[in-house]
């Protein structure tokens, strides 16, 4: 995992340090510019495709929220009833989410500042890890799911960058034009390649694309693995 554990690194010191405010204000509801506009709703999107993965009674679920950020998925899932372990390496963001969140459900939720594959945060009904992966290589990605998938009862809900020609262009631009203040970069992979990846890697669980949301900026693919 030292592949995995420099990329977390970098998003540590982009989201902790150099980005926070940016994500914060992305996150809320004060205006943006249109490009900023098209992420936020793409983002909105993507996480409504997400939820309705799950069911809509959660009561007595448990649920990691991988890479929470600001807390919109947290907040949802609580709404349903769900238990929720709403994990980010940015203190700063969870900062925001513990400020967003009504206090009635801080009861709720598990507010853990860390790697969100830490066998301390314990086992769950769902997973939901929504472009907290999309940084990674295909084989970090197998294997942060390998250490997710024993300890998830159902499934493991997660986004990765699809490999389309836009992405693919950005990808290698910013490979070879980087730049300090730049965002970590975003790695595109096929269905096939994060399938062969997880075979490799011996993790076990039937892998299916589940939705795509492309808006403006904004392109997603979410995935789940299912026991």
């Amino acid at each position: 995992m030292d592949s995995y554990a420099r990329t977390r690194e970098r998003l540590e010191t982009y989201f902790g340090r150099t980005a926070a405010k940016t994500w914060e204000h992305l996150t809320s509801d004060a205006p943006v510019s249109r490009i900023r506009q098209t992420v936020r709703e793409g983002r909105d999107q993507m996480r409504a495709a997400m939820l309705a993965r799950l069911p809509d009674d959660l009561t007595g679920c448990r649920v990691l929220d991988a890479g929470c950020g600001a807390g919109p998925m947290t907040l949802e899932l609580v709404q349903r009833g769900a238990e929720v372990v709403a994990c980010d390496i940015s203190q700063s963001l969870l900062d925001v989410a513990k400020s967003r969140i009504p206090d009635k459900y801080h009861r709720q939720i598990t507010f853990v500042a860390g790697d969100m594959l830490s066998d301390r945060l314990g086992s769950f009904d769902y997973v939901m890890a929504m472009d907290s992966l999309i940084h990674y290589k295909a084989r970090d990605i197998a294997e942060a799911l390998g250490k997710l998938a024993p300890r998830t009862r159902n499934k493991i809900v997660f986004t990765v960058a699809p490999k389309t020609p836009l992405l693919t262009a950005m990808h290698v631009v910013g490979k070879l034009f980087p730049r300090s203040d730049r965002s970590p970069r975003i790695i595109p992979h096929s269905e096939a390649r994060i399938a062969g990846a997880l075979r490799k890697a011996g993790v076990k669980g039937r892998l299916r694309a589940v939705a795509r949301v492309a808006k403006g900026f904004y392109i997603s693919q979410a995935m789940e693995l299912e026991r």
